[in-house]
């Protein structure tokens, strides 16, 4: 399939994954409300500490859904058939004897957990139960659905994935309105109907590969060296993801530690801002993903290296797009959102920007090192270097240093993560140096210096805060499109907009 095929769908399926997700967050904000206010303080921090007990279970399950997604990508990229359901089934056994062993794990250890550890009353412990087995269940379903998720992102059915996502939330918005009306146990009743939404999803998601997707449709059979293969991608992922959450704790545990809980509420607010953000360059580089890994699949390295500047480069663009009025006006955005900012609340959302920037550019590289699936080294390394986060921020707050150090200690390990990434992946991919240097290293800083300049008016000269965050935006929107046009964009890119802008012209002169 040509380039510009593979660049239309990527467009397309990027288009079905931000509307999806712009539903998601608009339904999201008011259901979050409106569950708080139907379950009450108390029942929904119940319904949120069972949420996080069922969750600790979950590690496994992500590094074994990393593992698969891959897999199954690759060998759509071969385009074999039989090898395709060998893979497919064999990540599907995988999984039910996971989910097995997870829920019989959890059951007990769960229960035990929250009837002995947890702080929940004595005359909401049967509710928080009902919960806490209908989570089961749910992550039950959930893990065994991990295959069929992994099938419909890896044939690029992006719009199908949005459908079901929409439709998943939808049917969650009519619970919220049906729990209003219903004076039985409302958390009881909760847990059951997102229960019983699940299990729908579930079905309908099955249904849709079966009738779509030849792999799925085989015979169940036991591919020994697959398994191995993806039980070892999945325990170095596995590594990876311990190393994120160790780093997260570990540093929550030193905040906590020096400053107490009003900075880990500043940090929480920070990550908070900080997911906000990076969620709006999760649907462009969720598309560019399965092409990365089946073009390393087919051998095709040009184009491979074509998607990983591109992806690269527009996910920076696209985070700075957003970052930048965040980072200027971080004081008067968290003062209207929450009234009373907590201490050093701006300056971490600030750091966290810039953390966010440098980690845009990590994506493409790490579905490229799962591409080729020697990820052991890889993992490794940067596993182990991002846990050097919390002893060397442990040194710094013994000195005496502010909270905020903990953050520049992120950044700088961010960066150097960076590099050592491009270093290691350079070798696997037959990546060059110099054209990741050009292509993204100088074109991004570049437009980072300048991109500034013409949101620095308003911000100093206009003493309106609506007007002067109105216009930072406006400047900084054009600022960075200007720039990436004239000074990031390479002549291909450039063509492929001036035909979508002269597309879109020509629809409206045979619309009128």
């Amino acid at each position: 399939m040509s380039d510009t095929n593979n660049t239309t769908r990527i467009a397309k399926n990027t288009l079905a994954l931000y509307v999806q997700m712009f539903f998601s967050m608009l339904v999201g904000l008011y259901t979050s409300r409106v569950i708080l206010n139907v379950l009450g303080v108390e029942d929904f921090g119940i319904l949120n500490v069972v949420g996080g007990v069922v969750a600790m279970f979950g590690i496994l399950n992500s590094a074994m859904s990393s593992s698969t997604s891959r897999f199954i990508t690759f060998e759509l990229g071969h385009k074999d058939i039989d090898r395709q359901r060998s893979i497919f089934s064999t990540a599907l056994i995988i999984h039910i004897a996971l989910a097995l062993l997870i829920c019989v794990v959890a059951e007990p250890v769960g229960t035990w957990f929250m009837q002995t550890q947890l702080n929940i009353p004595d005359e909401r412990m049967e509710a928080a139960l009902w919960v806490f087995h209908a989570s089961v269940i749910t992550i039950f379903f959930s893990i065994i659905n991990v295959p069929y998720s992994a099938a419909i992102i890896a044939h690029e059915k992006m719009s199908v994935f949005a459908y079901f996502s929409i439709l998943d939330i939808s049917l969650k918005l009519a619970i919220v309105f049906l729990l209003q009306e219903i004076d039985f146990d409302k958390l009881k009743i909760y847990a059951v109907l997102l229960l019983c939404t699940q299990l729908l999803m579930q079905f309908i998601t099955w249904i849709y590969c079966f009738r779509n997707f030849a792999e799925v449709r085989g015979a169940f059979r036991w591919n020994k060296a697959a398994a191995k293969e993806m039980s070892s991608f999945a325990g170095w992922s596995m590594f990876g993801d311990s190393a994120v959450l160790m780093f997260t704790q570990g540093v929550n545990i030193l905040l906590n530690m020096f400053f107490g809980a009003p900075v880990n509420a500043a940090r929480g607010i920070a990550t908070q801002v900080q997911g906000v953000v990076t969620r709006f360059i999760g649907g462009f580089q969720t598309a560019l993903n399965p092409q990365i890994i089946k073009s390393y699949a087919v051998k095709d390295l040009v184009y491979m290296h074509k998607l990983i500047y591109a992806s690269s480069k527009f996910s920076f663009f696209l985070l700075l797009m957003l970052s930048l009025p965040v980072f200027l006006e971080a004081q008067n955005l968290l003062t209207w959102w929450l009234k009373i900012v907590p201490e050093h609340t701006i300056n971490f959302v600030r750091i966290m920007m810039c953390i966010s920037l440098v980690d845009s550019l990590a994506n493409p590289l790490i579905f490229s090192a799962k591409a080729t699936g020697k990820i052991k080294r890889y993992q490794a390394t940067l596993g182990t270097l991002l846990l050097l986060v919390v002893p060397v921020s442990y040194l710094f707050l013994w000195l005496g240093y502010a909270p905020e150090s903990v953050f520049v200690v992120h950044l700088v390990i961010t960066i150097l993560g960076q590099v050592l990434r491009v270093v290691l992946i350079r070798p696997m991919i037959d990546l060059s140096l110099r054209g990741y240097m050009n292509q993204v290293v100088v074109k991004c800083a570049t437009v980072l210096v300048l991109a500034p300049i013409l949101p620095l008016v308003p911000y100093f000269f206009v003493t309106d805060p609506i007007w002067r965050l109105l216009l930072i935006i406006i400047f900084t929107l054009l600022s960075v499109s200007f720039l990436v046009y004239t000074l990031a964009m390479n002549s291909t890119e450039k063509a492929i907009i001036k035909d979508l802008f002269y597309k879109k012209l020509r629809l409206n002169k045979t619309g009128e």
